[in-house]
């Protein structure tokens, strides 16, 4: 009976139960520089995803055509993001970790210069896609190896440091980008991106051992699919796909908010945008602190902390400092990447990068979701603040999403306990 229970419950992954034995072979300052080798990746990666919505009049005005259509840029990476996380995790699955982090990043620094040098529109759109391939691929390697040199206990709070980098992008690198592309060109931006890539290709190849724990190459790609296809890993998924995406509706209309419901002059938007970036960088730093001490448990906290905010935000959005608290506290719901990110390391079995890269894709099918809802509801004449209500909805879905996997992982416990 007591072996069954085990089976039952969610199994710490392969990296985080090898870590525990290894651990001391990396020194203290190996370990912080590996850890920020993998935060200076996502902070490319970061800047790279939403610098397009800040460099938006100048890629116009460049590339002649209308906003709608740069937009699209956008979708493309997006899209890129979704097609190639788990294409390349499978891909990728004979590698060690090291090398597949390694190709990874270089494939993002040349997706990044192919958009600095592209010529016309429609080269841009291919490149945009290329450069979003290898996004939720490096984000799930690095989590595991973040997870793989760590101690057990501290999970939550290594794989919060890997997703640091892009928080810190929407707080830095995004307005950055931004005063890049006013005062010079909009090239220059994902040209500093392609070196920031290639800083962090150099950085992992000289601090991460080459045989770093459960660095051994995985299983074959039919073997992950098979382990990956399982119900506890759709649940997390969907968690993220559907809960996350509130605070895609509200990010996305900010500016339009701001302007007709704030009031404030357009100098402003930036300050919103940064509060959504301070606000992640909490919430990763939180979400990681609570995984470690609830588990699975902290995605019911995160998600009803956005629940509340999201109906909150009408209110808020009409002064400008309660607008500005606002977006710091909905950007919090940033903290729920870590928490799933962390959980589904747990209840993957074999398909770990799989699922960990799967998990990016998620986020970005969240990315587009959200900004979609939000803009039926104003199509409709529900007004600029509906982004908020809309929101609560989604994070309303996700809770009962988080309820249902916790009741499906109940029930399987108590089949397990019966048939022994």
């Amino acid at each position: 009976m007591q072996r069954s229970i085990i089976r039952a419950m969610p199994s710490p992954s392969p990296a985080a139960t090898s870590a525990a034995a290894a651990v001391p072979v990396i020194g203290r300052g190996r370990h912080a520089l590996i850890l920020t080798a993998l935060t200076l990746g996502g902070f490319a990666i970061g800047t790279s995803e939403f610098a397009g919505m800040g460099l938006m009049p100048n890629m116009v005005a460049d590339l002649g055509v209308d906003e709608p259509r740069v937009g699209h840029l956008i979708s493309a990476y997006a899209l890129g993001v979704v097609v190639g996380a788990p294409l390349l995790a499978l891909l990728g699955g004979a590698l060690s970790r090291k090398t597949l982090l390694l190709g990874l990043m270089g494939f993002y620094a040349a997706g990044n210069l192919a958009s600095a040098l592209g010529p016309d529109y429609h080269s841009m759109l291919l490149f945009r896609f290329i450069a979003g391939l290898p996004h939720g691929a490096y984000f799930g390697v690095s989590a595991l190896t973040a997870v793989a040199i760590s101690r057990p206990e501290a999970r939550g709070r290594a794989v919060s440091l890997t997703m640091l980098g892009l928080t810190i992008a929407i707080l830095l690198g995004t307005p950055l980008a931004t005063w890049v592309g006013q005062h010079g060109s909009w090239r220059w931006a994902y040209a500093a991106v392609a070196v920031i890539a290639l800083l962090t290709v150099a950085l992992i190849a000289l601090a991460l051992p080459a045989r770093v724990v459960a660095d051994a190459p995985r299983g074959n790609p039919l073997g992950e699919l098979r382990a990956f296809n399982r119900l506890p890993v759709w649940q997390a998924l969907l968690i993220g796909a559907i809960g996350f995406s509130g605070m895609f509706c509200v990010f996305s209309y900010l500016a339009p908010t701001m302007v007709e419901v704030t009031g404030v002059a357009p100098a402003w938007i930036p300050l919103g945008v940064a509060g959504f970036g301070l606000g992640g960088v909490i919430g990763n730093i939180a979400g990681g602190w609570l995984f470690d001490r609830l588990q699975f448990r902290a995605t019911a906290v995160l998600l009803g902390w956005a629940l509340l905010m999201l109906l909150l935000f009408p209110l808020a959005a009409r002064w400008p400092w309660s607008l500005l608290l606002a977006t710091v506290a909905i950007g919090a719901m940033g903290g729920l990447g870590p928490i799933l990110q962390s959980h589904l390391m747990d209840v993957a079995g074999e398909a770990q990068t799989l699922a960990a890269a799967s998990h990016h894709a998620a986020f970005n099918a969240a990315n587009a979701l959200g900004p979609w809802l939000g803009g039926l509801a104003i199509s409709a004449g529900l007004g600029w603040t509906v982004t908020g209500p809309v929101g609560a909805a989604t994070a309303l879905a996700g809770l009962g999403l988080y309820l249902w996997a916790q009741r499906t992982h109940t029930r399987r416990l108590a089949a397990c306990c019966t048939a022994t």
